[in-house]
């Protein structure tokens, strides 16, 4: 098992959550995080006052797949998520070793 996790635009939420659903991705967690990459931040303007934004703000989509279904589902994320501009997000892939349903016990790909 594999989790997925992409650091992705606000905006593009619902494209991702909806073409991962239509992947046969049954759940996931949405957070909504700030950070920082490359772009360094950015300046915004309020009230004709320039002030600089050094965390920009994300939203974190997590899913948990089987090995066979995670290049699937990095294209999707890839596909729904991009808009060609700097500060698109990026995935990161990390190895699970286990899984556990809390409410019947069910473990490793059971569980997910």
């Amino acid at each position: 098992m594999k989790k997925v996790e992409a650091i992705i635009r606000h905006f593009k939420l619902e494209d991702v959550k909806n073409a991962l659903a239509e992947q046969g991705v049954l759940g996931m967690t949405i957070t909504e995080v700030r950070g920082f990459g490359r772009q360094k931040g950015h300046t915004e303007m309020y009230r004709g006052t320039e002030y600089a934004v050094d965390f920009v703000p994300k939203v974190k989509v997590e899913v948990v797949v089987v090995n066979d279904q995670v290049q699937r589902v990095i294209e999707t994320i890839m596909k729904a998520a991009q808009t060609g501009q700097i500060g698109d997000g990026k995935i990161f892939v990390i190895n699970l070793e286990e899984a556990v349903r809390i409410r019947t016990g069910e473990m490793g790909e059971q569980a997910v």
